[in-house]
């Protein structure tokens, strides 16, 4: 069988899906980073959880990213959010 150039398009998609399972995604809004260390199913669900609670800004990023973004004199402290549904 030939795949074509569909192989390199699987071989992507696959570590993309790999890569959202990995603990390493951070929820961040205009007050700052809201939870880190997140899978990317569990970040989206705490997005709309604090949509629903009225937070602004939301935005799902890499836990590097996120620790990229913090502006000089704000604690890179993560505030204790209730992110995992055990």
């Amino acid at each position: 069988m030939i795949f074509g150039s569909a192989d390199p398009a699987r071989k992507f998609s696959k570590a993309i899906m790999s890569d959202l399972g990995l603990e390493n995604w951070s929820v961040i809004s205009e007050r700052g980073r809201e939870a880190s260390s997140l899978t990317y199913e569990e970040a989206r669900r705490l997005v709309l959880r604090l949509a629903g609670e009225g937070r602004h800004g939301l935005c799902i990023v890499t836990d590097e990213a996120a620790g990229r973004m913090i502006a000089p004199g704000v604690s890179q402290k993560v505030p204790t959010v209730q992110n995992r549904e055990r």
